[in-house]
């Protein structure tokens, strides 16, 4: 499909998967994604945070459910979970891939032989480059907005910015 249409506004979140500031921001995301619709791609970015035990581990198994074609859902409901991860530990992980009917044996192995390492550390070099501190942090169309401090006037300001880019 080669029409005009084609390069839609992007958000890129970047995220600690085990970050109660992330989790919180999640309501302003799901209406974000309900008025835009197909209009505004939104991706996930990897950023775990060092003060995060599971963060990375967290990450790397969110690789691992896109990988099996459910990573939108993993996050989301990851992201439902931050203080049972914080509490339990990796145990979370694949206790969520199993409710998702992923394939859990395939989903341990990938958190052991770390194949998603390089995707995990290809976000972060590339967060850390464009200034990204803290998480949650929203990027659209060059503009950073930092959610870890507060998410007041965030929605606002991510809907101001896509309306211009669709020309609304």
């Amino acid at each position: 499909m080669n029409d005009s249409h084609e390069s839609h506004p992007v958000l890129d979140i970047w995220c600690d998967l085990e970050c109660p500031d992330c989790h919180r921001a999640q309501d302003d995301l799901r209406a974000v994604g309900e008025h835009y619709g197909e209009a505004l791609e939104i991706r996930w970015r990897h950023f775990p945070l060092e003060k995060h035990t599971h963060a990375y581990a967290a990450a790397q198994a969110a690789e691992e459910a896109d990988a099996q074609g459910k990573g939108q859902e993993y996050i989301k409901a990851l992201l439902e979970r931050t203080s049972d991860l914080t509490a339990r530990g990796e145990a979370v992980l694949t206790e969520l891939a199993a409710e998702l009917g992923l394939d859990v044996g395939e989903f341990e192995s990938a958190l052991i032989d770390g194949r998603h390492l390089l995707a995990v550390d290809a976000d972060y070099a590339e967060a850390k480059a464009i200034g990204v501190t803290g998480t949650p942090t929203y990027v659209i169309d060059g503009e950073r907005l930092d959610g870890g401090k507060t998410q007041e006037g965030l929605r606002e300001r991510i809907e101001e910015i896509t309306d211009r880019l669709l020309g609304r």
